[in-house]
């Protein structure tokens, strides 16, 4: 199997401060887990600690990276929409970051 047909997660992390951080991976709770420590993301590491927020499983990496895409162009608004979506429809994936 190669590299393109693993699945992948698009996720949305609350920063500290209130910003939104979008990324991808495609092992979800060792990304998570780098975000607390600072070593994931430049964007994150000034802004611990971060709470996953949303996460939408995909089929491959381009398909994750293209999502990614669309997620970083959403207005704040729009992202909020979305996590709120995402809560109401009782997700399993959203869950404590402290837990990792």
């Amino acid at each position: 199997m190669g590299q393109e047909d693993q699945s992948y997660y698009v996720y949305i992390l609350e920063c500290a401060d209130g910003t939104y951080y979008t990324g991808i991976t495609n092992h979800l709770k060792r990304r998570i887990k780098l975000h607390q420590q600072g070593k994931a993301a430049r964007y994150t590491r000034g802004r611990l600690p971060v709470t996953l927020k949303y996460v939408e499983k995909v089929k491959n990496k381009s398909d994750a990276l293209k999502r990614e895409y669309q997620i970083k162009q959403m207005e704040r608004k729009e992202k909020e929409q979305l996590i709120q979506t995402f809560v109401h429809e009782g997700m399993k994936y959203i869950v404590d970051s402290k837990e990792f």
